[in-house]
């Protein structure tokens, strides 16, 4: 039977089994890989479908169910049919007109439009914001299903294409996010939703910003979505907003604003029971003490780092923090080694992040590849580091992302003195028609 509002979905809870919401998750998106389809689900997700705040599925998640349930509808999944959901806002809130609702939904529509990134990316900037005047004079439910949707679709189109197609077009539904904070909303639930939908979109703008080479651009919505944790009193977004502080301090050489920007991050995590989320907070720091040269600091960050990772994923892991796996866990020490000029130790981690990496996720095979050729040139192995470089070069015809060119740029660089060789001449010709 499907699930009334805001009642317990028991059925999808029996179908879990003795799965943790985040072992189930994963198996959510191994399913939706193996129908093509691209889900960001996580254990987040799991919770709030459990607890009936998602009544019906989007159409990815549905398709994703019913390859992992043959023979079953959503009402057999306890999900309520889709257009009793649509009709919500308007059942619930008399306040918007009904072509409010209907705007509501073009929000939607074109928050999660699918497709290339280019095209998703046009669709953001000129559906959604092509009239302000459309939004609603009161935000609702649907508005803040859409930020959060809007945050996901971002993230997912930035681990398969980078981020240099995205930066421009994302921007949109940011500032339609803060004219919805700004406009207020029909319940206090629905503001701090908001509030932090808000934050989090300006985090992952900030980080498109940041991996295209604008890192003015990513300081200021890193700053904004501080401000916005701040006065939302939301401890996670605070974590998330000084992390991404953290990573940007340490690429722009300010490696002691880096450790300092990690450290209040991991004040406002410690409230929060998420072992993953402090080492990675760690790793931060480590990478800030690796930029100072000081290497007792930086392994002592390293070690807090791993204890943290090793209690294992936790149903209170943020969603944002998908990506962080043991793969990056690799990429990340490798580069304190690196900072620290152990060119051979970094690529032996470097390698193991490359390894480890889902192939699915395309920039972050290319960053690590990217960052093991690096390691290899510095590391007087000129033949290992060309074989890197030119899998690097394969990648970009679908990964657009200043870092790793830039990255792959330098190691190009620091292997023309080796030319001579066969691969390494060869690497270096096609990287220059590149």
């Amino acid at each position: 039977m499907a699930a009334s509002p805001h009642s317990p979905n028991s059925t999808f809870r029996r179908l879990r089994g003795q799965h943790s919401p985040a072992e189930f998750a994963a198996l959510v998106r191994r399913a939706a890989k193996e129908i093509g389809e691209t889900v960001s689900c996580d254990a987040r997700y799991i919770g709030r479908v459990e607890s009936g705040e998602i009544r019906c599925p989007n159409y990815a998640y549905e398709r994703v169910f019913r390859h992992m349930f043959p023979g079953r509808a959503l009402a057999d999944l306890g999900f309520s049919p889709r257009e009793s959901v649509r009709g919500r806002s308007a059942q619930r809130d008399p306040s918007p007109s009904s072509s409010s609702a209907k705007e509501s939904d073009v929000l939607r529509r074109a928050f999660m439009a699918g497709g290339s990134a280019t095209v998703a990316a046009a669709t953001l900037s000129l559906t959604l914001l092509g009239d302000t005047r459309r939004l609603p004079s009161r935000a609702g439910e649907s508005e803040a299903d859409a930020v959060e949707d809007a945050v996901r679709q971002i993230r997912l189109l930035d681990d398969r294409h980078g981020a240099d197609a995205l930066y421009r077009r994302a921007a949109e539904p940011l500032r339609t996010a803060y004219a919805l904070l700004d406009a207020g909303a029909t319940r206090q639930s629905t503001e701090d939703r908001l509030h932090s939908g808000a934050g989090e979109l300006a985090v992952s703008v900030g980080w498109l910003a940041h991996d295209s080479g604008r890192f003015d651009d990513a300081r200021s919505h890193y700053a904004e979505a501080l401000a916005t944790a701040r006065v939302a009193r939301d401890p996670g977004l605070e974590a998330h907003a000084f992390s991404n502080m953290a990573f940007l301090a340490r690429d722009c050489g300010r490696s002691r604003e880096a450790v300092r920007a990690a450290q209040a991050g991991r004040r406002a995590a410690r409230s929060l029971g998420s072992p993953r989320l402090l080492s990675l907070l760690a790793l931060r720091e480590a990478g800030g003490w690796a930029g100072l040269g000081d290497r007792r600091a930086c392994e002592e960050a390293l070690a807090r780092a791993h204890t943290d990772f090793s209690r294992g994923e936790s149903d209170a892991d943020p969603e944002w923090m998908s990506f962080f796996g043991q793969a990056e866990l690799e990429s990340l020490e490798a580069r304190c080694w690196s900072s620290l000029g152990e060119h051979a130790r970094a690529a032996r981690h470097a390698r193991r992040a490359a390894d480890l990496q889902d192939p699915h996720f395309a920039r972050n095979v290319a960053l690590y590849t990217a960052e093991l050729a690096g390691d290899l040139a510095r590391a007087g192995a000129p033949d290992e580091a060309a074989w890197a470089g030119g899998r690097v070069l394969d990648l970009l015809a679908e990964v657009q992302s200043t870092r790793v060119r830039s990255m792959l740029s330098e190691t190009a660089g620091t292997l023309v003195p080796h030319q001579r060789s066969p691969r390494v001449g060869a690497f270096l010709t096609r990287h220059a028609a590149v």
